[in-house]
């Protein structure tokens, strides 16, 4: 009669067990401490070595320049920090986020350059559970969007309600900004750049459970299953090809023809998508994951210019 009992209780406790390795694995991270001033972290892997000069003196002149620190709260009481490099008073304020398990200095150091080569001034966020901001739970946009919705509302209030701003994002960030473009974003908001992002969680943490010789049908439904208890979050709640269809700003889209990592095709996908009569989708080719502005400084730097001029932004 016990053992009636024993073995569906046993079942489940495999099964809610399970579920929590797959939560902390996919969706934790755990407290962060700040670099030493002589420390500079890249990107792992073979395909960011190239590139490292370019990543580190980006980061140094990043720790150099004049900035303002900048902290907001998220709608559910974390502090998410950032940093500001204004170009000029004037100038349209890019709002950029970083990839999973990055933060804002890493990833996005090189921007900063790129923003001033196109006349705008730069905010260089740290993501919920990432680098300097608060929490522990990555929820791959689902949350986040809301956090870029609530800077959007910190760019207002502290530079006029004239302030012109673009939203960017790279990897899970660009994510971040493509379901926020689904949102009713204030009218200052006049343009998404999205640079290789995913169709939706579910897609890109299936593709990775393939790539490491997983099961999909049986860790999928325990990573979603980790969310919801653990978490908090359904990862079907929402998703960049969802909220795109919905999306009538302006949309430029890069993706590296060589990125293993979320594949060209969903880049694709995304523009396909698009419900923006004003969009544009750039491929670089000989780009691995991230790396479309270091091995193609120019070719970005012109289609961001070509595409703000024809559309009026």
């Amino acid at each position: 009669m016990y053992l009636l009992w024993l073995i569906p209780l046993c079942i489940i406790a495999l099964i809610l067990i399970s579920s929590f390795v797959c939560f902390m694995l996919t969706f934790y991270s755990p407290t962060r401490k700040p670099l030493g001033e002589d420390e500079y972290e890249i990107p792992e892997g073979e395909i960011y070595e190239k590139y490292r000069d370019y990543m580190e003196t980006w980061i140094k002149n990043s720790r150099t320049m004049p900035h303002e620190d900048m902290c907001i709260t998220s709608f559910d009481g974390l502090k998410l920090r950032g940093k500001y490099y204004e170009y000029s008073k004037d100038a349209v304020v890019e709002i950029l986020f970083h990839g999973y398990r990055g933060y804002g200095e890493r990833d996005l150091a090189g921007a900063i350059d790129r923003c001033f080569k196109l006349g705008r001034s730069a905010l260089i966020v740290d993501q919920r559970a990432s680098g300097q901001s608060d929490g522990h739970i990555i929820t791959f946009g689902i949350k986040e969007r809301y956090d870029c919705l609530s800077w959007v509302e910190h760019c207002i209030k502290r530079f006029g309600d004239d302030v012109k701003i673009k939203i960017t994002g790279v990897s899970m960030g660009a994510s971040t900004v493509v379901m926020a473009s689904g949102l009713e974003l204030p009218k200052n908001v006049i343009g998404v750049l999205c640079d290789c992002g995913y169709t939706s969680p579910k897609a890109i943490i299936k593709k990775v459970l393939k790539d490491i010789n997983l099961p999909v049908f049986i860790f999928y439904p325990l990573i979603r299953l980790g969310a919801m208890i653990y978490g908090g979050f359904d990862i079907e709640s929402a998703s960049p090809i969802e909220a795109i269809k919905k999306c009538r700003l302006p949309m430029l889209i890069f993706h590296g023809d060589e990125d293993a990592f979320v594949p060209h095709y969903m880049g694709q996908q995304l523009f396909d998508a698009c419900g923006s009569d004003k969009k544009y989708f750039h491929t670089v080719k000989g780009a691995g994951h991230g790396l479309a502005f270091p091995v193609d400084k120019e070719g970005y730097l012109n289609t961001v210019r070509k595409t703000s001029a024809e559309w009026g932004i």
